[in-house]
């Protein structure tokens, strides 16, 4: 059985968490105020597709594709990113609670997080050369072992980066930023 295709659709407050979304290919998508939660999202194609609004936490996105996503206001707490497919992946957020997520060992250059909360966020063995943290909160967020180079931390705050144990060269900090690499130091700065 073939597998469907939509393309240019919307697809407005939607509840997916009881009636699974239809299996296929989705392009140029819109879904607005639609709830995924403990849903079952794996195995879809989505490509330069948007969700607005839309409630994720907890679904299962394994061996799905997202390539040129854009979630804007979205909750997508305990999303489990490193088991989606990473071919052609391309993620920006936009106003999201990405908190309790895990992005370990993905290969994710220029990804862009813009006024995001990323509490408790794991970024284990992730290449991140060149992402942007801008306006994100991320308290308790795990970095080890995590490439940063040129990564860009200017407006993030509450974040622990312990330069040891991560690539950092040329990466870009605020002054106020600062104390988040040193943390592990139990340094009192006033």
């Amino acid at each position: 059985m073939a597998a469907a295709f939509w393309t240019d659709q919307e697809f407005t407050r939607q509840d997916y968490t009881q009636t699974k979304l239809p299996k296929g290919d989705y392009e140029n998508c819109r879904f607005v105020d639609c709830l995924f939660s403990k849903g079952f999202l794996d195995n879809q194609n989505f490509v330069e597709c948007t969700f607005e609004g839309c409630d994720f936490t907890n679904a299962n996105i394994a061996n799905t594709i997202f390539n040129e996503v854009t979630f804007e206001g979205c909750k997508m707490v305990g999303l489990q990113f490193d088991t989606c497919n990473q071919l052609l992946l391309s993620l920006h957020f936009l106003d999201c609670n990405v908190s309790i997520a895990s992005f370990t060992g993905m290969h994710l250059p220029n990804i862009q997080f813009s006024d995001c909360r990323l509490h408790q966020t794991d970024f284990t063995d992730a290449h991140l050369k060149q992402a942007k943290f801008l306006d994100c909160d991320l308290e308790n967020a795990i970095f080890e072992n995590t490439n940063l180079e040129q990564a860009d931390f200017t407006s993030a705050i509450n974040f622990n980066i312990d330069p040891s144990i991560n690539q950092l060269k040329k990466t870009r900090f605020g002054k106020d930023g600062l104390i988040g690499l040193l943390k592990k130091y139990d340094i009192v700065v006033t």
